[in-house]
């Protein structure tokens, strides 16, 4: 049976968005469904104020000229210490304790700055920290941080670069079509340098004849199996191949450039001449224009279309989604030609997406937002913890550990739960004095919390034990 009232808008907050805040759940009792495509149709939807953030490019050049600063700041300080070891040799030698020069005074320390990368990474965490804990329902923002995940990049691979691709490539996308999506997505500098286009080169190029360099097929074929088409897809190793030859010359300009370093462009002399067959299809040379015409044709493959909806139904519903659930995401995406907006909107309002079951477990960085809306706790701890609690917890922020990013299988996950009770310790010791356990029992669960919960927060020995026993209750953890 479909929940209704309450109890709908309460599954609502928790499967759809991060978790209630407030009297979010009284707010929206009466049309749970309607909250979510409000949600969806907000002027801005799933942008975020990015005023004072950097773009990717300039990142990508700061980043670059701080690296250059510090390597000669080593080089210089190597030199100082090799110029005082000299001096300190010849007044050693010296026969007279008169000719001895005081050392200087030791400088003050300061107080330790993280270097320019790691500040970079915190405001644009907290930009997305905040984006999360403010969001009236959270539908569109666990939206962007889906799409985010399905086309992940790594701030391992370029310093900084992540939190400004979200904005750049995913945001202003995530509610249009797909295919402008992907485009965005794989033309972006920092998905072109994480799976190593930018070293890729047609063997028959230009610049491929005169350097003896060769293709590097990683964007090809994670486009192919993880972007788009999926594994078992009907896809060849010759369609790889062919379709990294597309993509050569899609690659950035050197970060060393000092006005236009870090941003994309398309280099002919590294491109592949001639057609090229992907898929069955042969694509003329046409430049930059032939990998957007593969990319085009992939968007609309129907194939892509079966694999997204797998993915959203099992990142919303549960690791089994309903097979009908599937079924409906399939045709809403080919119907709509991609409209990520209708796809969006198909999936709350499918009934089978509102099973009272809730067998999904959320994922660290899920949990950790709803606790902080929860609770109200976000003002209170600082960026860099949170963004420490999140690697502690398994999911380090924009750190997947492969190109399919962070599992969305309960098995990924289940074993390092007890590791969150050390972050919901610290939440609820953060606000234990000003809140009613109680109280935030109604607000965050409602009519979710079973009577062993309540009866188990009712019993808690402190405040502080009984707001963390509800962030760690099995209807907080799951949606």
């Amino acid at each position: 049976m479909t929940p209704r009232g309450k109890e709908a808008a309460a599954l609502a907050l928790h499967r759809f968005g991060f978790g209630p805040a407030g009297g979010a759940i009284a707010a929206i009792a009466n049309d749970p469904r309607g909250a979510l495509l409000a949600d969806l149709e907000r002027p801005g939807a799933g942008l975020v104020a990015a005023a004072s953030l950097p773009s990717s490019a300039q990142v990508v050049r700061a980043v670059f000229e701080f690296r250059a600063e510090e390597q000669a700041k080593r080089k210089l300080a190597q030199r100082a210490k090799k110029a005082e070891q000299e001096r300190s040799a010849a007044l050693a030698d010296a026969k007279s304790a008169s000719l001895a020069l005081a050392e200087p005074p030791e400088p003050k320390l300061q107080p330790a700055m993280p270097p320019l990368p790691a500040q970079l990474m915190q405001n644009e965490a907290k930009a997305r920290f905040d984006a999360a804990t403010g969001a009236d329902v959270g539908f569109v923002e666990r939206l962007v941080w889906f799409w985010s995940n399905h086309f992940c990049t790594s701030a391992d691979k370029v310093a900084a670069a992540a939190g400004p691709y979200e904005r750049e490539a995913i945001r202003p996308h995530v509610l249009g079509r797909f295919v402008d999506l992907l485009q965005a997505v794989e033309s972006h500098p920092a998905m072109l340098v994480y799976l190593d286009n930018v070293q890729s080169i047609g063997p028959n190029s230009i610049a491929g004849i005169d350097r003896d360099k060769g293709l590097n097929e990683n964007l090809a074929r994670e486009t192919l199996e993880l972007h788009t088409l999926g594994v078992r897809s009907g896809y060849s190793q010759a369609d790889v191949t062919n379709f990294a030859k597309v993509l050569t010359g899609w690659t950035w300009l050197p970060p060393g450039e000092p006005l236009h370093g870090g941003e994309f462009v398309f280099n002919k002399l590294l491109h592949e001449p001639g057609s090229q067959t992907v898929l069955g299809k042969s694509y003329p040379d046409g430049g930059v224009e032939q990998g957007r015409a593969v990319l085009a044709d992939l968007a609309h493959h129907p194939a892509t279309a079966r694999h997204i909806a797998q993915k959203l139904a099992q990142h919303f519903v549960a690791d089994a989604p309903p097979p009908a659930l599937v079924g409906k995401l399939d045709k809403a995406f080919r119907d709509s030609d991609g409209d990520l907006m209708q796809v969006a909107k198909t999936l709350v309002t499918a009934d089978e997406a509102w099973t009272p079951q809730r067998t999904k477990l959320k994922r660290p960085s899920e949990w950790i937002a709803g606790a902080l809306r929860a609770t109200g706790a976000q003002s209170t701890v600082p960026v860099p913890r949170l963004m420490g609690a999140q690697a502690m917890l398994g999911e380090a922020l924009w750190r997947p550990p492969a190109p399919n990013g962070f599992s969305d299988s309960e098995a990924a996950w289940i074993d390092g739960i007890a590791h969150r009770l050390d972050m919901a310790n610290e939440f609820a010791g953060r606000v234990a004095d000003q809140l009613d356990p109680l109280a935030l029992l109604d607000d965050s669960l409602g009519p979710l919390a079973s009577a062993q919960t309540r009866q188990t927060i009712a019993r808690a020995e402190s405040r502080s034990q009984a707001l963390a026993l509800l962030l760690m209750a099995p209807e907080f953890l799951r949606r």
